[in-house]
């Protein structure tokens, strides 16, 4: 285990409400089922410049070849929203996501969460038997660091790159967190 991997399990397992939400998503017994991407990025963010920002999503991820339906995602949901409600609960089987960004099937939740934008949003957290556990392709230097930056397939000279940009412009991350470095 990494110092940065150590230093955001620190950071979940002090946070009462980011805890009820891993411990939540648990019960719904899914095979590799994480919470992924804003929660977990905006938590370190909001720490490291003491501050707090609005939960705009839980972002559920789960991989799971043999359903594709999104129904199956809003049941999902709804099992979430009953369990702890009023909470902007998304859940997303990373089996069908590559249809979005029209990319090949991808071959696990690792490769879903490859695919995202940014490396400091391609993070996900899940707790498993009283253990969290962090996955995060890209490693959690940039998190840390604060450094926004694309992932592989969202680069400068891709067809996603656009994608990326309206991300960024659309998010405007370094004017709530300030000490960001964004890149292009």
């Amino acid at each position: 285990m990494t110092a940065h991997e150590e230093r955001l399990i620190n950071f979940l397992k002090e946070d009462s409400y980011i805890l009820s939400v891993l411990q939540t998503v648990e019960k719904l017994e899914l095979n590799d089922c994480w919470v992924a991407a804003g929660l977990i990025r905006n938590k370190v963010w909001d720490t490291l410049q003491n501050c707090h920002t609005k939960i705009n999503d839980i972002d559920v991820i789960y991989f799971d070849q043999t359903d594709l339906s999104k129904d199956t995602e809003k049941k999902l949901e709804s099992k979430l929203e009953k369990w702890m409600p009023e909470q902007p609960w998304s859940v997303k089987n990373q089996a069908r996501m590559h249809l979005k960004n029209n990319n090949l099937p991808y071959t696990s939740f690792f490769d879903g969460v490859s695919h995202f934008p940014e490396t400091t949003t391609a993070v996900a957290a899940q707790l498993c038997q009283q253990e969290i556990k962090i996955m995060a392709p890209y490693g959690l230097e940039d998190l840390f660091n604060g450094i926004v930056k694309p992932t592989p397939y969202y680069l400068k000279d891709t067809e996603l790159h656009t994608i990326y940009t309206e991300r960024r412009q659309h998010k405007k991350w370094d004017t709530i967190w300030t000490n960001l470095v964004i890149k292009y």
